[in-house]
């Protein structure tokens, strides 16, 4: 398969959703009213998804191979008979993958939930999206939906510190940006190239913002270890490969016997964002992706998977954390830095030429326009 650079690939993204547009301009369908939320049972909704063939395709924002395994098995196993592929690959080219498959009239995902959360204000001003309130719809914050029930929230995400509390006292951790410049963590840092993931690139540009370019020249000189993904970077600190990172995201209630702690700016503002969820209104398997989101939002499913906040209110912070309401923190500032794709491209650019190239395979390893055989 032809490889691309991320400028071609960027290319090819922000090409996409304009071409679609004009084509679709003259027959797009005024949006309809919001629906009622959803009334039938988790088992009603597997009946008819079973009934309608049994089958899902969801794509889903990460950056390691198979990080949704243990999601889609608990999917599996909760709704027997279903036949349930979830996805992982950068949001990025998810998001460009299911531009291209619109354009090329067969949509393979039924369902995304992606971390690049101006797609979804686009998809649904294309008409694109299937308006949806799932079961619980009531329980999500309002903040977290869209009033015509185009998309809404599935998780709240936070990057932040990470540390390997086997090579650095946790008393010593650095938690605060200037922290890692400390002479003493030269060589013992990982990070994620910024301009190879937005959500980096946003926490890089509060930096720059609150410290100047200067800043960089300076995190240059500590012999960092870049890396592409967020994940990647983390488990490179909990393998002992490097000491701390803050380009990725961490539960709060640390797992057993694991040397990996995450934590908390003491001063700084740090990124959170809610990682966002559509059904596609020419996906294949309509029925199945309705029961994918009620279960998604259903409290027992969303306990069993929440290692930060909630998109629910009524589901506790794990770990002694309090309500994100009372961090540093704004979840709703990402989408508006996301929509201005000017600014994001030049960002891009400059820490590109500050750092250089992001070096290394994608690393889900997903490659083509289709992934599955459906």
């Amino acid at each position: 398969m032809q490889q691309f650079s991320r400028r071609a690939f960027a290319a090819i993204s922000l090409a996409a959703p304009l071409v679609l547009a004009a084509a679709r301009a003259s027959v797009a369908r005024p949006q309809s009213v919001p629906p009622d939320v959803e009334t039938r049972s988790l088992d009603e909704l597997h009946r008819a998804a079973l009934a309608e063939g049994g089958k899902l395709v969801v794509y889903a924002g990460g950056d390691i191979p198979n990080a949704s395994a243990g999601l889609e098995q608990a999917f599996k196993k909760r709704f027997p008979g279903m036949d349930a592929r979830i996805i992982t690959d950068l949001s990025k080219f998810h998001d460009a993958r299911i531009d291209l498959q619109l354009a090329r009239g067969r949509l393979e995902a039924d369902v995304a939930h992606l971390q690049t959360l101006q797609d979804f204000e686009r998809w649904k001003t294309q008409d694109q999206l299937l308006a949806y309130k799932p079961l619980d719809w009531d329980a999500i914050a309002p903040e977290y939906k869209d009033p015509d029930a185009a998309f809404h929230a599935i998780s709240v995400v936070a990057f932040s510190n990470s540390f390997n509390i086997a090579l650095v006292p946790e008393a010593d951790a650095p938690r605060d940006a200037l922290d890692y410049l400390d002479p003493k963590l030269k060589g013992r840092i990982c990070l994620t190239y910024p301009h190879d993931d937005d959500a980096v690139l946003y926490q890089f540009d509060r930096i720059v913002n609150a410290h100047g370019w200067e800043y960089i020249d300076r995190l240059l000189q500590q012999d960092v270890l870049w890396v592409r993904g967020t994940v990647p970077a983390r488990l490179a600190v909990q393998e002992g490969k490097r000491a701390a990172t803050f380009t990725a995201s961490g539960a709060f209630a640390p797992a057993a016997n694991s040397p990996l702690r995450f934590a908390l700016p003491r001063h700084d503002v740090f990124h959170s964002w809610p990682q966002t969820a559509a059904i596609f209104r020419e996906a294949q398997h309509k029925a199945a992706a309705r029961l994918y989101l009620s279960w998604m939002a259903s409290k027992d499913a969303t306990i069993a998977r929440t290692g930060q906040w909630s998109v629910r209110r009524d589901v506790p912070v794990p770990g002694g954390y309090k309500p994100i309401s009372e961090y540093n923190t704004d979840p709703l500032r990402f989408r508006l830095f996301m929509q201005d794709r000017t600014r994001v491209e030049r960002l891009k650019t400059q820490f590109e030429e500050m750092i250089g190239p992001a070096l290394g395979p994608n690393p889900t390893g997903a490659k083509g326009v289709y992934l599955v055989d459906i």
